[in-house]
């Protein structure tokens, strides 16, 4: 299997000379099977020059998983380019939104409207379609069992544990690890608390043994107090779920658009001194766009 990252940049592109090595794009990741069938999770600005590797093996079938409607995170999509081409297929799975009611297609309505794009969605050439995922019920991509995960983001937010040939890789979305929204003693500190427990394990357990993970990491741990809630983790938080889980490999992502390259590695090294790597600990890395990872 391989995983390749096209956008490592969390909530807006971020390009200049201060992201050149880890990349500016928003989040896309390639994977590809043994079979080399394609998964792409999420279409933010990465997903453009993603499409244009693609034009060299026409016609190309995408299966493209979002974990949430955030525009970082699909605002790539208008400009996937063998959308415009007879002959390709792009299927979209994504969740069902209790809030406006509709299902992954209003992703490409909304953003395909007069008003934001000058091409129409019955324009483009290529077939669409719309897969509505339900959470923990797995459907399969060619050889690759794909399970969605609900994690905690302020919008209904999928995980994907993604299963091929004995490998697995599990990406978190944008996820805040399940907190308690009430202060100890407070009359609904414990019910609340039973229903965090058990959210934190069933994330745990979806998250068990993978080969590869790669979870939203955002901010450092003296950062977090003052974005509780944003619904985005930290490098410690990461840190904790790769080594409970037993990955082999947890890769850290959804960088802070703010933060330079220099600033990332910077804060990643303070992580590491304060972390350091025990005899069975997973590897532990900066997820870097162009990156190809095979397993």
């Amino acid at each position: 299997m391989k995983v390749r990252f096209w956008g490592v940049r969390g909530s807006i592109a971020s390009p200049g000379p201060s992201t050149v090595r880890y990349g500016g794009n928003t989040t896309c990741i390639e994977i590809r099977t043994d079979n080399n069938e394609l998964i792409i999770i999420d279409a933010g600005t990465g997903i453009f020059p993603l499409s244009q590797t693609l034009l060299a093996e026409l016609p190309v079938t995408a299966n493209v998983l979002i974990s949430h409607s955030h525009w970082d995170h699909i605002q790539g999509l208008p400009f996937f380019i063998p959308n415009f081409i007879p002959g390709n297929l792009l299927r979209l799975h994504g969740a069902f939104d209790p809030v406006s009611g509709k299902g992954i297609e209003q992703v490409m309505s909304v953003q395909l409207q007069y008003s934001y794009f000058p091409v129409r969605e019955a324009e483009m050439k290529a077939r669409i379609e719309y897969v509505t995922l339900a959470p923990e019920q797995s459907v399969q991509i060619g050889c690759a069992t794909v399970t969605p995960y609900l994690m905690n983001h302020p919008v209904i937010d999928f995980g994907y544990r993604i299963e091929a040939n004995g490998k697995s890789v599990f990406f978190t979305g944008d996820h805040e690890p399940p907190l308690n929204i009430y202060e100890p003693g407070d009359e609904g500190y414990a019910e609340y608390q039973t229903f965090v427990d058990e959210k934190a394990e069933s994330i745990l357990r979806a998250m068990q043994n993978v080969d590869v993970l790669i979870a939203d990491s955002s901010y450092t741990e003296q950062e977090y107090p003052a974005k509780k809630g944003w619904g985005h983790g930290t490098f410690n938080t990461s840190i904790r779920y790769a080594k409970e889980a037993g990955a082999k490999v947890l890769f850290c992502t959804h960088h802070e658009p703010t933060r330079s390259d220099d600033a990332l590695e910077e804060a990643f090294r303070q992580v590491m001194a304060e972390h350091p790597r025990q005899a069975g600990d997973p590897d532990y890395r900066l997820a870097r766009e162009g990156e190809t990872y095979e397993f």
